[in-house]
């Protein structure tokens, strides 16, 4: 790790700020300074609200000092997807049709992090409503890889993965769906954790799926990754979907050897189910080699093929956008983006039948997926099948199939599911692996990619990002 302010994790701020050698302030001015100066490059952010972060870091400062330490996040700056409401600031979600939008009211997630002491820098680019993208035709233009500003940055949750990778902030919330906290962690070389269906509240998040919703954190490490997690994750009254279960230590679970754990490798869906890349593959088998290596039980596993939990997830996903989004549809159907409309069109088509029965047959893939977890205690997979692509060459067709990869079969099951850096390829571009487990056993995912994680050399390499002013007349084309 290099010693710059805009590379520390969580857990580094937050000891230099608890030994007297960082103030809330001068890191959260740091982060600014470096926005207004990497963004341009990036359009990582929709929204950034300096006054509020400043505010909020004196405010930090002053209770720190007096002893007040609200624990882990305080005086932590973290910046959100922009689905995610925030009262009296614009929440977008990149769209023509919510360009105005204002809440009046925070999220629930919002409530905890702050309640915790963190310090909002802004709200992040995003694929209109969570959907799409990258799209050329919205009011603000697609985010951009900082590993390759030409690259995809990995679907929905597209503005937290360039910004935590080119370390604008040191955490990210997100939400995920289909895999759109997972996509960009894979592409932007990250940690994103959906976490079990019903973990953390999704009120206060505009809506896309009322049966795959998750909020799920974006960090540069799993230990960070369990401390965001922590802040957020409890029983909310006001989310339906919400689980009353008890919340366990997620950073104290990262201690202790793997030894015995066991892990069953989903290999046919990096092998046969989809066609992926050389280099994805190797890198898998690779990290199920390091597992194996520090004591666990590595097994091949078979789930049900992939095409099954993608005609399943798209099928009621694609009937509840609908539903979401009818009324705009039937009057304001010009002022979505192509990419959008392209999604959430077909929803109109499917009828109650079909419906009916892609939930009917979650059942019984979520039954399956519960049969191998008898026998493991995680599962290990790629998280994407191809490395980023060229933003130029996403195509309406290679944007709608680009989701259907493995992680929708984690989004039907329910359960935890984390993206960890898994090397990198001959370009220099960021692997993945996937590694998901039994619904509220979000612990022994986070344990296993921590292990993993300190057992390789991947977080010692950061993106090469320029600043706005080193590639001055520099232009980065948008469409």
């Amino acid at each position: 790790m290099t010693g710059d302010l805009h590379h520390l994790t969580i857990a580094e701020g937050v000891r230099l700020i608890g030994q007297g050698k960082l103030s809330p302030v001068k890191w959260t001015e740091r982060l600014l300074e470096r926005i207004e100066a990497i963004d341009p490059l990036l359009d990582s952010f929709i929204t950034v609200t300096g006054g509020r972060a400043r505010s909020q870091a004196r405010r930090a400062d002053e209770e720190i000092r007096q002893g007040r330490c609200r624990g882990p996040l305080h005086g932590v700056p973290f910046a959100l997807k922009d689905v995610i409401d925030t009262a009296g600031v614009r929440t977008t979600a990149a769209s023509k049709v919510s360009a105005g939008r204002v809440p009046g009211r925070d999220a629930a997630v919002l409530r905890r992090l702050e309640a915790a002491g963190a310090i909002l820098l802004g709200k992040l680019t995003t694929h209109e409503f969570a959907q799409g993208g990258p799209s050329f035709d919205l009011p603000w233009p697609p985010a951009r890889n900082p590993w390759d500003r030409r690259r995809f940055t990995g679907s929905t949750s597209s503005g937290a993965g360039a910004a935590v990778a080119a370390g604008l902030t040191p955490a990210a919330l997100g939400t995920d769906q289909g895999g759109s906290v997972r996509h960009p962690a894979a592409h932007c070389g990250l940690v994103g954790l959906k976490p079990t269906n019903g973990l953390v509240s999704r009120m206060g998040a505009i809506p896309n799926s009322f049966s795959f919703d998750c909020l799920g954190p974006m960090t540069w490490t799993v230990e960070d990754c369990a401390i965001v997690l922590q802040a957020i994750a409890g029983h909310d009254p006001d989310d339906p979907g919400s689980a009353d279960v008890t919340i366990p230590d997620y950073r104290a679970a990262l201690r202790g050897d793997v030894k015995g754990m066991k892990v069953g490798l989903v290999r046919h869906f990096h092998d046969s189910d989809l066609d992926t890349d050389a280099e994805v593959k190797s890198g898998v088998e690779r990290a199920a080699d390091v597992l194996g290596d520090l004591g666990a039980e590595v097994r091949d596993v078979r789930l049900p093929p992939l095409a099954d939990f993608c005609a399943c997830q798209w099928t009621i996903t694609c009937a509840e956008l609908n539903a979401v989004h009818e009324e705009n549809l039937r009057h304001r159907l010009a002022d979505f983006g192509e990419n959008t409309r392209y999604r959430l069109v077909p929803g109109a088509m499917i009828g109650a039948v079909d419906y009916v029965q892609a939930q009917r047959l979650r059942r019984d893939l979520i039954r399956r997926i519960n049969a191998v977890f008898e026998d493991v205690d995680v599962m290990l997979t790629a998280t994407v099948p191809v490395l980023a692509p060229l933003i130029e060459e996403m195509k309406l067709s290679s944007i709608f199939s680009s989701r259907g990869g493995m992680n929708m079969a984690f989004s039907v099951g329910g359960g935890p599911a984390v993206a960890i850096c898994c090397g990198f390829s001959e370009a220099g571009l960021p692997l993945s692996a996937q590694i998901a487990g039994r619904p509220f056993d979000d612990a022994a995912v986070l344990k296993l990619a921590h292990a993993y994680e300190q057992a390789t050399p991947w977080r010692d390499r950061r993106p090469p990002v320029e600043t706005h002013e080193q590639v001055e007349g520099a232009k980065v084309s948008h469409g």
